[in-house]
């Protein structure tokens, strides 16, 4: 059976953006792969980025990838540099002629482009934010549309936020999602009225489609794969001591962060909570005076994190609006079990009392509660992160990547096996 040709596209190349252009090319199913930085072992870039280019190094892609990859540095170079120099206009959210969306959109515009111009492909891979123009330009080609949405859709982001913001109106400055434009959720509709197939990580980013007003491309839940676990994990098992909880993620309520706080202030001096995430530019009085309750991190380095989540007794992501989470994924891979919601990965990927705690999402008694019986019983502990180490070594990103290259395969001939009438 014919291999389709894949022509695809994201600016920054994140880990499930690495892992899925890897599945395939190993595939042997890419032919194009369109992103801003690309660094890779052994090159001229990979051996400069140290210092003021270190970020380059967040951009390394698989050397198998090599041969398939278009760079278009302009646009997120300037963001990065104006990011550094402060220069807060040129990146401003949507409008700021180096913002993410700028980026997003300007390499939309190319690859779409390129499309027009006769480059030959069976099917454009693309990314929420980043696809209406290269969407187009497929269909106008007979070009097939295959859609990676990374979050929730935003219409249900909206109606189970906004009851989070009437909630706790302290914290409605910290629920961001809320500043986009109508232009904006526009195109992120026009992408999905375009798209022949959706791929998502979660079965609750499926579930949010429910709320979409029309029409929808058949929807393919695919997890996202674990980082290389790591066995050095040591369990601590004297009760008498704090439980070490972390958070790591944005700090915002959506993110359920203020359950994390409450859960805290109600266990009192038998927890000792550690929160990792930048502040942004956002003005929120509550998040100020929560953060003086707990050693904050404003900023770590990856591996950095990972060695913080071994020194932790259990990781508390009690999101209410999650695409996924990775920092659940890599916390598992870490021998640290996760307290986390109904909505994220989390009932995809974590057994209940097994390899982690499911809890209701926005439920602070709920967290306390686990959280307290944890501090009493140490054992639960280090029997689930155990048991999460298996779970993780189960499921690669390798393993993720092969899944998606094989399902995008199946879906393509499935198509025109019935077209063609067979």
């Amino acid at each position: 059976m014919n291999r389709p040709e894949i022509i695809a596209m994201h600016p920054n190349g994140n880990a499930n953006v690495r892992a899925a252009m890897t599945g395939f090319a190993r595939r042997c199913m890419l032919k194009e792969f369109h992103t801003a930085i690309a660094c890779f072992k052994g090159t001229l870039m990979y051996k400069l980025a140290m210092g003021p280019l270190s970020e380059f190094r967040r951009r390394e892609f698989d050397k198998i990838l090599k041969p398939y990859t278009h760079t278009h540095p302009l646009h997120e170079l300037a963001r990065l540099v104006s990011m550094k120099a402060g220069f807060k206009t040129l990146y401003r959210h949507e409008i700021g002629r180096f913002s993410v969306d700028a980026v997003y959109q300007q390499m939309d515009m190319l690859l779409a482009k390129r499309i027009l111009s006769g480059a030959h492909g069976d099917a454009v891979y693309a990314f929420e934010d980043g696809a209406a123009s290269s969407f187009e330009a497929a269909k106008s080609k007979g070009i097939k549309t295959y859609y990676d949405l990374p979050i929730g859709y935003w219409r249900m982001a909206r109606q189970l936020l906004e009851q989070e913001r009437e909630l706790r109106p302290d914290w409605a400055p910290t629920i961001t999602g809320f500043n986009d434009s109508l232009a904006k959720l526009d195109r992120k509709d026009r992408e999905l009225e375009l798209a022949d197939e959706i791929f998502v990580a979660s079965s609750f980013t499926a579930k949010t489609l429910n709320a979409y007003p029309g029409n929808l491309a058949p929807v393919h839940v695919i997890p996202y794969g674990f980082p290389k676990v790591n066995e050095s994990k040591q369990y601590a098992t004297d009760k008498s001591k704090p439980l070490k909880v972390l958070f790591v993620g944005g700090l915002s309520q959506r993110k359920g962060l203020a359950n994390v706080f409450e859960a805290a202030e109600a266990l009192g001096s038998s927890v000792e909570l550690t929160v990792v995430g930048s502040k942004g530019h956002v003005d929120c009085p509550a998040l100020d005076k929560a953060l003086q309750s707990c050693k904050w991190i404003p900023s770590l380095p990856h591996h950095a994190i990972l060695n913080l989540m071994r020194e932790m007794d259990v990781l508390a992501f009690p999101s209410l609006f999650e695409g996924f989470g990775l920092v659940i994924t890599e916390a598992m891979s870490q021998g640290t079990p996760v307290i986390t919601t109904d909505r994220t990965a989390g009932p995809d990927i974590i057994t209940h009392k097994h390899d982690g705690w499911l809890i209701e999402a926005g439920s602070t008694d709920a967290l306390t509660e686990i959280l307290s019986l944890l501090q009493d019983d140490r054992q639960r502990i280090a029997q689930a992160g155990i048991n999460a180490q298996k779970t993780a070594g189960k499921r690669t990103w390798i393993n993720y990547g092969d899944d998606l290259a094989n399902r995008v395969h199946q879906v393509f001939h499935q198509i025109e096996q019935v077209k063609h009438g067979y």
